[in-house]
């Protein structure tokens, strides 16, 4: 399935079903096929996703110094920064011009 997250505030992202549903594992909502993150949820929300970037970071990180072979499977898979990036951004436009984000609409 194909998430369409909307904000006037910033351009649509596009997200297919599994990492739209590890973001919201992270962000501590429930997935449906429509929603929307209200103005007064996003700093939190935000402050969560970026919680968990920095901790891919840091393990990735730690990963690599255990041994070579981890490091060349990790440039293969996809880091959550990379992915939620799009995202992270519309939620941070959305918060930054007091806009819901809304999908499924």
């Amino acid at each position: 399935m194909i998430y369409q997250f909307r904000s006037k505030a910033g351009p649509d992202v596009i997200m297919l079903a599994d990492l739209t549903k590890r973001i919201f594992d992270i962000l501590g909502r429930p997935l449906e096929p429509r929603g929307i993150l209200t103005v007064e949820h996003l700093p939190a929300l935000i402050t969560a996703l970026e919680t968990a970037i920095l901790k891919d970071l840091e393990d990735r990180s730690k990963a690599q110094d255990e041994s070579k072979e981890s490091n060349e499977k990790s440039k293969l898979t996809d880091r959550l920064g990379q992915r939620a990036y799009p995202f992270l951004e519309l939620m941070k436009q959305a918060k930054a011009k007091d806009e819901p984000v809304m999908w499924g609409v």
